[in-house]
C-alpha cells in the first residue's frame, strides 16, 4: 500500500504562478454562471500572478499567511489567512481565513482538509482566539465541508459586487470558529 505525498506548507514567491492559476479557474467557476462570457474570459492565471509574486514578497501585516496545499511538489490548493478586517472584528482576538481554493479537479482528496486545519494552526499560533470565514451563501458544498469540520453561522451577512459595477451581486454568509477551548 502507497499513501499519497501530500503537505501544507507556507507558500513562496515560486508559488505565485500556481496559485493564481488555481485562482482563475475558481473565479472562472464560481463566477461563471453570473457574469457575462466576456467577463469570465478575462480571468486568467496572469491577473493574479504579480500579485499574488507581490504579496508573498511582502506581506501587509506578519500575520497575513498564505498556505499551499502540495500533491508531491505540485500545489492543489491554496488558503489566506490574515487579522479579521471585518467592522465588528477584534483586531487582537479574530482571525479570518479570507481565501480557501483546492483545485477542481483534486478536490475530495483531503487538501481542502489539510489546508482548513492548517489555517487553524495558523491562525493559533498568531494567538487569535476565534477564525471567521465568508461563504457565498448558494454555496452548500464548500459550507457543508466547514460546517462539518466545527464551524458555524454566526448570523452575519452581506452582499459583495465581484465587478464593481453593481450589476452582480453575490449573497455572503460568515461562518465562524473557536480556536481555544475551555482547557487552553
Amino acid at each position: 500500500m502507497s499513501t499519497a505525498d501530500t503537505s501544507v506548507r507556507v507558500a513562496w514567491r515560486a508559488d505565485a504562478l500556481a496559485i493564481a492559476t488555481l485562482q482563475a479557474a475558481a473565479w472562472r467557476e464560481r463566477y461563471g454562471p453570473v457574469l457575462p462570457p466576456e467577463l469570465v474570459a478575462q480571468i486568467v492565471p496572469e491577473l493574479f500572478e504579480e500579485k499574488w509574486a507581490a504579496s508573498l514578497d511582502r506581506p501587509g501585516d506578519a500575520r497575513n499567511r498564505v498556505l499551499v496545499a502540495l500533491e508531491h511538489s505540485t500545489v492543489r490548493g491554496f488558503a489566506v489567512t490574515a487579522p479579521s478586517t471585518d467592522d465588528d472584528a477584534d483586531p487582537v482576538a479574530d482571525g479570518e481565513v479570507s481565501e480557501l481554493t483546492v483545485s477542481p479537479a483534486h478536490r475530495r482528496a483531503g487538501h481542502g482538509s489539510r489546508l482548513l486545519q492548517a489555517c487553524a494552526d495558523t491562525l493559533r499560533a498568531d494567538r487569535f482566539l476565534r477564525a471567521t470565514m465568508w461563504l457565498d451563501a448558494s454555496d452548500d458544498a464548500m459550507r457543508g465541508f466547514v460546517a462539518a469540520t466545527g464551524w458555524a453561522p454566526d448570523g452575519a451577512h452581506r452582499e459583495v459586487d465581484p465587478v464593481g459595477d453593481g450589476v452582480v451581486r453575490l449573497k455572503q454568509v460568515r461562518l465562524h470558529t473557536m480556536l481555544v477551548g475551555d482547557d487552553d
